[in-house]
């Protein structure tokens, strides 16, 4: 049984023509937890804290997207094709009872997961994210290229700016974070131009379309963000606890886009009690 992250080894499932190359940890006789991760992410974007914590209690699966890092294909160019592609693949690993936590642009793909295929998912956690047709979601695509070029020009990783705020506290979360990330043994390949412009055109068109009836869904929901996301602006997050029946939602003080990961200790926590 692998435990640790850093000792998941990738994996390659064959889907017809295609290949979809995922992580897996944690005791296989355990519940599934699906783990979808952000624009322009692959399995070397996932945080071993989270990871690690998640698969003390369950069977945790992280994959790339098609086109995406291992995978092979055309990156999606919508949301809905990047979810009928999971389903595909859960469906072919013949898993079900599924938690699933959506990170930012996963948060985007798990919520046509349930709509789509409710019977296979028991509870969600949508981290960072917002609702089809969101205030200030045609945005990410000018933030996400400001804040690269102010990367390049200040010599940091973007995720510095885009996930966690410009303070001293912010900043340390940012460095330790990107440190826990970085991945020596077993790399994936870093997501291509093509695939990363497809990413953002699917997210315009979620952004720009009418939104989901998402009071069809019927599981419990954990909502969470930090209090000045600047790429799906916090007031997505406010919205779908109101539109989800029952959802649950946190806040984080003083975080941004990544304040799971700014405040990984607590959210795990968190996380395994309200996945339970």
């Amino acid at each position: 049984m692998i435990q640790k992250y850093k000792d998941a080894k990738t994996q390659q499932l064959i889907l017809g023509k295609q290949i979809v190359a995922y992580r897996r940890l944690g005791e296989k006789t355990n519940p599934t937890l699906l783990f979808l991760n952000h624009l322009a992410s692959t399995l070397d974007s996932c945080d071993p804290e989270v990871m690690d914590a998640l698969a003390q209690y369950y069977d945790v699966i992280a994959l790339d997207y098609q086109g995406v890092g291992q995978s092979t294909g055309q990156a999606r160019e919508t949301i809905e094709a990047m979810a009928d592609d999971v389903l595909a693949f859960v469906s072919t690993l013949e898993l079900t009872a599924i938690r699933v936590v959506g990170f930012s642009l996963g948060g985007f793909v798990a919520q046509q997961l349930l709509l789509k295929a409710p019977e296979r998912f028991t509870k969600c956690i949508l981290a960072g994210t917002g609702g089809a047709g969101g205030e200030g979601i045609n945005r990410v695509m000018r933030i996400t290229i400001y804040d690269i070029l102010r990367g390049w020009v200040t010599l940091r990783d973007p995720k510095h700016y885009l996930f966690f705020p410009v303070t001293p506290a912010g900043q340390q979360a940012a460095r330790d974070f990107i440190a826990r990330i970085k991945r020596t043994e077993d790399k994936d390949t870093p997501i291509k131009l093509s695939a990363f412009l497809a990413q953002l055109r699917a997210i315009l068109v979620w952004a720009n379309r009418e939104k989901d009836d998402l009071s069809k869904i019927t599981i419990p929901v954990w909502v969470v963000n930090g209090d000045n996301d600047r790429m799906v602006p916090t007031q997505n997050s406010y919205d779908l606890a109101n539109r989800i029946p029952g959802a649950k939602l946190t806040i984080y003080p003083n975080a941004g886009h990544g304040a799971i990961f700014q405040y990984h200790e607590d959210f795990v926590n968190k996380a395994l009690e309200f996945l339970k």
